[in-house]
């Protein structure tokens, strides 16, 4: 192994996660710390060479503009919101240039849009943050999508956004240097708990719901696995073994709502993501969500968000030109 250090370049996109950069910055920082010497080196880009803020509104300053790599670099593309705007062709060009001279490449937190829209992924296991997943899915369908908090598929890496970025990188750095400094490195984090490509991102539906009980919680995942063909509660109070009536009775003591309210919160939230998030026409929102009527679509809509989806689309459309 060479003892030139590794460049990890940072590529900055408007609204760009700011917890999911740091973490992955400060993995490398300590691991030179830690090993006594320069492991690694780290520049800033963006396109142009200018200034970018992350969401949360700090500016960041440029090292560099989006320029010819060395073949052994690694570059780590920062995603945010609005990442379908921050999604230029000049970057995409920039992209696809340098994945042909062979650059491992990764997405951090929503980045994975941009390396999907480059056709990076094409066949290609990936994750993206699990407010994205339905979206993506829907506009990438040659990506194998999971639900892990990151994902290494030869040359291309993504997270899932916020803490994931702490994994890929000490899966990177046990990788490259072994599993004593990764483990080093999270002692130094305070991170206890270090997950692999085969955790998922999100809480268990008990932790998530605040209710441990395993048929309430089969229920629901039953729900959130079906929301194109929504089962009848008649049909899921059958699959866990109770009577509709038992069914209703667990949904109202533990959520104060019946089963067909919830599976309709749950379809209505999907659809305003992919409104949110997509280019989709509002019936093909309609009927990925189990709406066979635009009407009754819009009808629902309106009850649970006080809007229609049409001006939900057009609000977003006028925000994302500002």
């Amino acid at each position: 192994m060479s003892d030139k250090p590794t460049r990890f370049v940072f590529v900055l996109l408007d609204n760009f996660s700011l917890l999911s950069f740091a973490s992955a910055l400060e993995c490398l920082r300590i691991a030179n710390r830690m090993a006594g010497k320069t492991l690694y080196v780290w520049e800033i880009q963006t396109e142009g060479g200018r200034n970018v803020s992350c969401s949360a509104g700090t500016t960041f300053a440029s090292d560099n503009i989006l320029g010819e790599l060395n073949r052994e670099d690694v570059v780590l593309i920062c995603g945010g919101l609005d990442i379908q705007k921050a999604t230029t062709k000049p970057l995409l060009n920039w992209v696809r240039r340098e994945a042909r001279r062979g650059l491992a490449i990764g997405g951090l937190c929503t980045a994975a849009h941009v390396l999907a829209e480059a056709g990076l992924l094409d066949g290609k296991r990936a994750t993206i943050h699990w407010e994205n997943h339905d979206s993506f899915a829907e506009e990438f369908e040659e990506v194998k999508l999971t639900k892990s908090v990151f994902t290494i598929d030869g040359q291309r890496m993504t997270t899932a956004g916020g803490t994931s970025s702490i994994d890929l990188m000490l899966k990177l750095v046990a990788n490259r240097q072994g599993e004593d400094l990764a483990n080093a490195v999270a002692d130094q984090l305070i991170y206890s708990s270090i997950r692999t490509d085969q955790d998922t991102q999100r809480l268990s539906v008990p932790t998530r719901i605040g209710v441990r009980h395993p048929k309430l919680s089969q229920v629901i995942h039953m729900m959130e696995q079906n929301i194109e063909e929504p089962i009848s509660p008649a049909t899921l109070a059958q699959d866990v073994g109770m009577s509709t009536r038992q069914l209703e009775r667990l949904f109202r003591r533990y959520l104060n709502r019946s089963p067909k309210r919830y599976y309709m919160e749950l379809r209505l939230q999907k659809a305003r993501n992919l409104l949110m998030q997509t280019d989709m026409s509002v019936i093909n929102v309609a009927l990925a969500c189990g709406f066979s009527s635009p009407s009754h679509f819009s009808k629902c809509y309106r009850a649970q968000y006080n809007t229609t989806p049409y001006r939900e689309r057009g609000t977003q459309a006028a925000r994302l030109t500002i």
